[in-house]
């Protein structure tokens, strides 16, 4: 039974450190971009506390009445809390920077969005099954 204890204590560490290389260092610090695998990506800049302005890679996607949206679902989504403090972001999609303000979505618009949105089974385990997601909605205010 102490093998067994141990064999499960090892996978679940080993599991737990590959989540945070992951969240840490291969989104966190490299940002890559999955648009070669169908993914679209955008470029948001937010500003901090202090006035830092913080360039991060998400990826984003357009509901059929072609509103921009983003999803804060991974343990680190510094930028999340940025952009709820301080919703006028820039955001650059496809080479093109414009301004936005970002509405943080509720209600009906929450759960249509994310139901038709889902992140799938092999998302989730990557991030090592985060919190559930906070979706957010962002408005064209002007093109750059």
């Amino acid at each position: 039974m102490k093998k067994l204890l141990k064999w499960v204590g090892s996978i679940i560490g080993i599991y737990v450190v590959f989540v945070l290389i992951f969240e840490s260092v291969y989104l966190g610090y490299f940002q890559p971009s999955f648009e070669e695998g169908g993914i679209p990506m955008l470029d948001i800049t937010t500003t901090d506390a202090v006035g830092n302005l913080t360039k991060r890679r998400l990826a984003w996607f357009e509901s059929t009445e072609g509103q921009v949206y983003v999803s804060a679902h991974h343990w680190t989504c510094g930028w999340y809390h940025e952009l709820v403090a301080k919703p006028e972001v820039s955001v650059e999609i496809g080479g093109v920077t414009a301004d936005y303000t970002a509405a943080i979505v509720t209600g009906s618009e929450f759960d249509r969005v994310a139901t038709d949105y889902s992140l799938p089974f092999v998302a989730r385990f990557l991030m090592g099954f985060p919190p559930e997601r906070d979706i957010v909605r962002l408005d064209q205010v002007s093109n750059r």
